[in-house]
């Protein structure tokens, strides 16, 4: 009977949270299609290139948000009620600090940060007003991101999946009215995005007003010592987020030395929906992550290890169900977002989308892996699994392969680095 209510429960959030996770990816990958068609190649490469930024915003949201609700979880679990508001207190002014300085370097650094992503002629001006606009957004990323993860901790994950959706329906519909009716190119395309965050946090906020919520903002001062608690579970998180940035800031250099802005264009194709299936793995681990800090404060760790095998099967099966779609549908899949019937475009998607994505089982391994060893405070193996994916290995790997073979090479790092990654993460967990 425990065997089926842990089940149902693995089920539940999992399902729910898989759901919501697709619909938060497909910010980004709205504006790649709606960009696409009405801005062609050159407003593709600037979405590309300045998506790395979205990626550290959106990653810093996720590190107070899960460092905050794993904490939050397995205070809960030990009954310590007062413990856990105050670390819903603490990621609250943590978030703040965060949120200012984000908006500052979106009013005087934009343009900078545009040349440094490798932004040139009529491409950094859309560049830099896609990065203003998302950094001025970031109180509402940050402050969504964060709170989803508290809503689904505190019992109400129905709640967060239906919050995650609604900002993603709504950036669709607003990309296209921004960009077709309107014709407000790609400012319009970032003010979809950043209206997203904003419509979810209305949809969040019926939370306070059921008998479920059990978070408080309580009188407690700024400490320190919680805040680094915060960062240490939660700093995986951002990793892995801004690792996809910095993958893509490796890759976009190497590319555009190797084949140009046509070849940023495709790989920028890549990427998003790479962001899709990967937000499938963090559904996952964000779905089994209340279980096990709630099992983990409990002390149960049979039921710990059963959740994770839960999610591992399913990892597996998802995985080979997306990479069979990808193999058989990659031409009409990146036509979708060819607008322009580039040949040389559409030929380099193609080719990378098959190689790339052969990295998908090691990347929902490692994802899930690195959820595990978070949620039950081991935080040593969940750092060194999210540092070796975002820099480690991954960026010696890209220059090395892309000298040797050049685009086959480049295509290649991502499964290699990926695959070596998940062996280290099985070392680690056959040590625990």
């Amino acid at each position: 009977m425990k065997e089926k209510t842990l089940f149902g429960e693995f089920v539940r959030y999992t399902a729910l949270n898989i759901c919501g996770m697709i619909g938060l990816s497909c910010y980004i990958l709205a504006d790649t299609f709606f960009v696409s068609r009405g801005l062609g190649a050159d407003g593709l490469t600037a979405l590309n290139l300045a998506i790395p930024i979205y990626s550290f915003v959106h990653g810093s949201g996720l590190m107070l948000g899960m460092g905050g609700a794993t904490k939050y979880s397995i205070y809960r679990g030990q009954g310590e009620t007062e413990s856990a508001d105050k670390i819903y207190t603490n990621t609250l002014y943590v978030l703040a600090v965060f949120a200012v300085m984000l908006m500052v370097t979106g009013i005087f650094f934009s343009g900078k940060l545009s040349m440094l992503l490798g932004a040139d002629g009529k491409i950094r001006g859309m560049t830099r007003t896609y990065l203003q606009v998302i950094l001025l957004f970031s109180p509402a990323f940050l402050t969504n991101d964060s709170l989803i993860c508290f809503v689904r901790n505190d019992g109400n994950p129905k709640l967060s999946m239906a919050a995650m959706l609604a900002g993603s329906l709504s950036n669709i519909v607003l990309d296209y009215v921004f960009i077709f009716p309107l014709r407000m190119g790609i400012f319009g395309a970032v003010l979809a995005t950043g209206f997203a965050p904003v419509i979810s946090l209305c949809i969040l906020s019926r939370h306070w007003f059921t008998k479920k919520k059990r978070f408080h903002f309580v009188k407690a001062g700024a400490s320190w010592k919680v805040a680094g608690t915060i960062f240490s579970l939660g700093i995986p998180a951002l990793i892995t987020e801004v690792a996809s940035g910095v993958v893509m800031i490796v890759f976009n250099a190497i590319i555009l030395k190797l084949q140009g802005n046509i070849g940023v264009a495709a790989y920028g194709i890549i990427a998003n929906l790479s962001l899709v299936v990967s937000s499938v793995y963090t559904g996952i681990a964000q779905g089994i992550q209340p279980i096990l800090s709630r099992s983990y404060g409990y002390g149960d760790t049979k039921r710990i290890r059963q959740t994770l095998k839960y999610a591992v099967r399913l990892m597996l099966i998802m995985s080979g169900a997306v990479y069979l779609f990808f193999w058989v549908a990659a031409n009409p899949v990146v036509g979708l977002f060819n607008g322009e019937q580039n040949m040389l475009l559409q030929q380099t998607a193609e080719t990378g989308l098959k190689i790339y994505f052969a990295a998908i089982p090691f990347v929902g391994f490692n994802i899930v892996i690195s959820a595990y060893f978070t949620s039950t405070e081991k935080v040593l193996p969940a750092q060194v699994i999210s540092l070796a994916r975002g820099f480690v290995v991954i960026v010696p790997m890209a220059f090395a392969l892309s000298f040797l073979f050049k685009m086959t090479g480049v295509w290649t790092s991502y499964p290699l680095t990926e695959g070596i990654v998940a062996l280290a993460g099985m070392i680690f967990y056959k040590k625990q």
